[in-house]
């Protein structure tokens, strides 16, 4: 009777114990771009990005990397690296969010040599539903940079802050059709002729649940050194859940 009793007071007691927090882990590859050849000679530019990403209840974080490499037949048009590790806290279960982010980057097409931005701020979800997100960050980043060629201030590094305000959506339609976007504007606090334009747009068709045909529109802008470049691009995604 004794051990019987044990017994089930330690099922009611694995009863009561609160479900762990799982984390669910995702992998994503993108490789798009487009070749012309000619008697002229060949141009190409390829854009390929990798994600890495690991979600809880609690607590999201993705880390991405893109290369972008460019020719045509008389110079290098396109050597550009993007790498950035970003977290948002309680993105999940609450309409307003905390987020906190590292990048790196170095762009021939831009000039960039090297630049790191570090930072933090707010977030608010407009929209959540299974076929629709809207999402608005706004927060502070500090910011070094290396530049290839003198800006408009005739300097090549120099260290600033700046305030980045982002918009990111996400549109589903007929199950398979879906247009990603996020468009960032990262203004230097001080200096008006100093301003970052980021935008990246991604429409795909959906072949298999983990594999989309894919077109990409990227944009960017650097005000400081009057350098932008803007690419549209077309391949697969391939995108899985473990």
């Amino acid at each position: 009777m004794f051990l019987s009793a044990s017994l089930c007071a330690a099922a009611q007691a694995d009863t009561t114990k609160p479900k762990r927090d799982t984390i669910a882990w995702n992998f994503g590859f993108t490789g798009t771009g487009n070749f012309n050849r000619t008697d002229d000679g060949t141009t190409y530019v390829f854009n390929n990005s990798v994600r890495l990403g690991a979600s809880s209840k609690l607590l999201n974080a993705n880390l991405n990397s893109s290369w972008i490499y460019g020719k045509n037949p008389t110079s290098l048009t396109n050597n550009d690296f993007l790498a950035v590790f970003d977290a948002d806290l309680f993105r999940n279960t609450k309409r307003w969010y905390y987020w906190a982010l590292t990048a790196y980057e170095s762009s021939y097409s831009l000039k960039i040599d090297n630049r790191v931005q570090t930072g933090w701020g707010l977030g608010l979800t407009v929209i959540r539903k299974p076929t629709a997100s809207l999402v608005i960050t706004d927060g502070l980043l500090y910011e070094r940079s290396q530049l290839t060629e003198p800006d408009v201030h005739d300097r090549t590094k120099y260290e600033t802050a700046r305030n980045s305000f982002r918009i990111k959506y996400k549109i589903l339609m007929m199950g398979k059709l879906s247009v990603d976007g996020s468009h960032f504007l990262q203004n230097a606090l001080g200096d008006s002729k100093d301003y970052v334009i980021r935008s990246n747009t991604v429409v795909g068709w959906r072949l298999k649940k983990w594999l989309n045909l894919t077109m990409a529109l990227t944009y960017n802008k650097i005000k400081i050194t009057e350098r932008e470049n803007l690419l549209f691009s077309y391949g697969i995604s391939i995108d899985q859940l473990f």
